[in-house]
Parts: structure tokens; C-alpha cells; sequence
């Protein structure tokens, strides 16, 4: 009997979560839950070419990020020319493309800074769930972890003048997606969209639940999920027409809503103990930050209006927030107040997100070069790597490694040979 037991106590130990973050997967944009955090201790802070694990090519060009699950990493890119759709799944150890699906698709008009593949995969241990617009219409579809479609949704006409870039996310058994649309006439015989948050069931497709959302300009946020000290999980969003708010994301009924945003959100949700913090602005300028308190009676807590960003979604370690300017600096913030504690020129500009590693940060910046910082009150650059092309990506930590995505290239690095 004694030694059953300390059989299972051996089973259970070697089951155990790997403390450097092997077992952790990357299924959404900005892995769990949005956060960007990975508990990884196996990524370095500087390193050349002959230290990747391995390299890959990709199809077309891109800008979404990769997901995770087990040996299997999944990305979409897109022929900038045909704007045919490449969904991909490559073997995680080897770089190997393990399959590939073409979608055709006719050219759309697009923001300069947009691509055909900006989206973000979802995955669980099933599925991966990939969306995209095709200039008239929006779909969703899942593939089974071997290539093969499961189902696809047409979800009817999308309008946008910039194109999509919305990414879906994984809760329980439902694939959420928000489908915003520009509720302004584009051109004369263009009727306006419809905007809406909507969720299905994730083995059948099947629309489970849809509110209605009202958005003069497209937004692009992500959402996250929220768990109150009391009380059921909530699905926090934004956007410029209803500001932040809160869904039931087994009903999609609304909880509430803080109407506080004027401009466009294109960053993600992130949140830090009872604060909410999200971003606005325009291409023209007038970015602002607000911070606003979750709870049974949410309220605008501060909002700060230089030094923020605009497109990339920010990160939290402990009571601070870092935010990677468009322009090119990052910044360094107190989380209950919005002092800025540092601020340094670091770049050209930023795009993608940054990720937080073991104390540290990961940001790519537009012209391909991976910055490594101290995640701390007190500003230090720990390291600098080329990867010799343009980036609008944010990293995926997973099984030990990060996964670094450029305009057309895959890059591993971390982890063992």
C-alpha cells in the first residue's frame, strides 16, 4: 500500500506543468488569455543566426500572429496579389510544413498597413479556428488539427475601408468573434454593415449566440475574459461605439457598458486587478489611454494622452504597464495612477504587440528587429536582434520556444536542439 502510494505521488509530480513553460499553449492572439505573459525560462535575450532551432519560408506575406497547441503551430498568410488565403500548419520541433489549404479570393482594397492575413488563429485540441474578409463577405472556419475543414460559417456581407483584422478567441465550448463593420456608407451604392459580437458552438458551427453592436468605424480589439472576485466570467470588449463593455459569453446578454472611447480601438483589452485599460485614436493622431474600474458600478478611474499607443495592445507586470508607441517608443507606466515612470526612443515604430518572458519583453518592431527589455521600473536594454525583414507580428511562446513572425518568415528560437 505504501508503495502505491508513493507511486502516485511520483505520477502526480512528474504530471506537474513544466516550470519553464512546456506546457503551456499559445491559442489565441496574445496566448492566455490575451495577456501576452508566458512562463517560459528558456528564451534568451540576445542570440545570432546560428542559433535559431530552424527557419522557415511562409507563402505570401502576413501579419497575424501564430497559435500553439502541442507539436502543431498554426498561421495564416495571404498572395498579396491574389489575396488567396493559406491556412498553415507547421511541426513545432522541425520548422517542417506539415499542410497547407489554399482559399482563393478576388483583391480588395485595403489600408497600406493592412494585409490579406492580419487575423490571428484561435486553436483548442480539436480545432484551429481561422477567419478572414474577402471585401463582400466574412467567414469563419474550423479545421481539424490534421487539415481538414470541420465547418464554415458565411457570415453574410462585410464592409470595412481598411480590411479585416479581427481575431477569434476560445471559450469553453464557443468560438467568439467580433464582427465589426463600417456603419458609414462607403461609396454610393455601398450599404453600411452590421455590427455584432457572435458566438458558436465549436464542434458544429452553429450560432449559439449574437448582440448587436453599434460601430460607425471599424474597430479591431480582441476580447478577454474577465472573473470577478464574485460572481459568473464576464467578456470584456471595446470599441468607439459602446466603449468598454461586458457580455455574458455564455448568452452574449450585456452587463454593462462605460460609453468612453470617440475614436477607433484597435488595440486589445488588458487587465490589471479591477482596472481595465484600453486605447483609442486615428492615423492622424490623438491617441489617448483609459483606465476604467471593473466592477458592479464601472467608472473611468484616468486617461492619459501622450506617450500611448494606438494600434499595439499594451502588457502588465505586477502594478506597472509598458506601451509600445506606434511611433517608435516604449513607455513605462504606473498602473493605478497612469504616471509615466520612463520613456525611450527605440525605434522606427512598432506594430506588433509586445510579450512578457520571464520578467522580460519581446517587441518586434517594424523593420524586423526583436528588442529585449527589462520589464522594470528602471529602464534596461538587455538586447537587439535583426531578422532581416519587416514585421507587423507579435511573438508565440510555447513549449519552451518563441516563435518570431515576419512579413514572409517563421523563426524559432529558445528551448533545445
Amino acid at each position: 500500500m505504501r508503495c502505491d502510494r508513493l507511486f502516485t505521488v511520483l505520477l502526480a509530480i512528474l504530471l506537474l506543468p513544466a516550470a519553464d513553460g512546456r506546457a503551456q499553449e499559445w491559442t489565441r492572439f496574445r496566448g492566455p488569455n490575451g495577456t501576452g505573459v508566458s512562463t517560459a525560462r528558456s528564451i534568451p535575450v540576445t542570440w545570432t543566426d546560428a542559433d535559431y532551432l530552424w527557419q522557415t519560408r511562409l507563402p505570401g506575406k502576413g501579419h497575424g500572429s501564430p497559435v500553439v497547441w502541442g507539436r502543431k503551430l498554426f498561421l495564416l498568410s495571404a498572395d498579396p496579389d491574389s489575396a488567396t488565403r493559406y491556412v498553415i500548419c507547421i511541426d513545432t520541433n522541425t520548422g517542417e510544413t506539415l499542410w497547407q489549404r489554399d482559399y482563393a479570393a478576388a483583391p480588395h482594397v485595403l489600408n497600406a498597413l493592412n494585409s490579406y492575413a492580419s487575423s490571428t488563429p484561435a486553436v483548442d485540441e480539436q480545432c484551429v479556428y481561422v477567419a478572414w474578409g474577402t471585401g463582400d463577405r466574412l467567414v469563419l472556419r474550423a479545421l481539424d488539427h490534421d487539415g481538414r475543414e470541420v465547418w464554415m460559417r458565411d457570415l453574410g456581407v462585410y464592409v470595412c475601408e481598411h480590411g479585416f483584422g479581427n481575431s477569434p478567441i476560445v471559450y469553453e465550448d464557443l468560438v467568439i468573434l467580433v464582427n465589426s463593420q463600417q456603419a458609414e456608407e462607403l461609396a454610393p451604392d455601398q450599404q453600411p454593415g452590421s455590427s455584432s459580437v457572435m458566438a458558436f458552438d465549436r464542434e458544429t458551427g452553429q450560432l449559439r449566440w449574437e448582440t448587436p453592436r453599434t460601430v460607425a468605424r471599424v474597430c479591431y480589439s480582441t476580447p478577454c475574459i474577465y472573473q470577478p472576485p464574485e460572481g459568473p466570467p464576464e467578456l470584456i470588449c471595446y470599441d468607439k461605439g459602446h466603449g468598454f463593455y461586458s457580455l455574458d459569453p455564455r448568452t452574449g446578454a450585456e452587463n454593462w457598458s462605460l460609453p468612453v472611447f470617440t475614436l477607433r480601438t484597435v488595440a486589445s483589452p488588458i487587465i490589471v486587478g479591477d482596472l481595465v485599460f484600453g486605447c483609442a485614436g486615428s492615423g492622424a493622431g490623438g491617441h489617448y489611454l483609459i483606465a476604467a474600474r471593473l466592477g458592479q458600478q464601472p467608472h473611468e478611474v484616468y486617461r492619459v494622452t501622450r506617450l500611448v499607443p494606438y494600434i499595439t495592445t499594451s502588457i502588465a507586470r505586477g502594478d506597472l504597464v509598458f506601451l509600445c508607441v506606434d511611433r517608435g517608443l516604449v513607455s513605462c507606466m504606473q498602473a493605478a495612477d497612469g504616471t509615466i515612470v520612463w520613456s525611450k526612443r527605440l525605434s522606427h515604430g512598432f506594430a506588433g504587440s509586445p510579450v512578457l518572458v520571464d520578467g522580460k519583453l519581446y517587441i518586434i518592431d517594424i523593420d524586423g528587429q526583436v528588442l529585449v527589455l527589462a520589464a522594470e521600473r528602471e529602464f534596461k536594454q538587455l538586447g537587439r536582434v535583426a531578422l532581416g525583414e519587416p514585421s507587423r507580428a507579435t511573438p508565440a511562446v510555447a513549449g519552451g520556444r518563441m516563435f518570431l513572425r515576419t512579413e514572409s518568415q517563421l523563426f524559432c528560437i529558445g528551448g533545445e536542439r
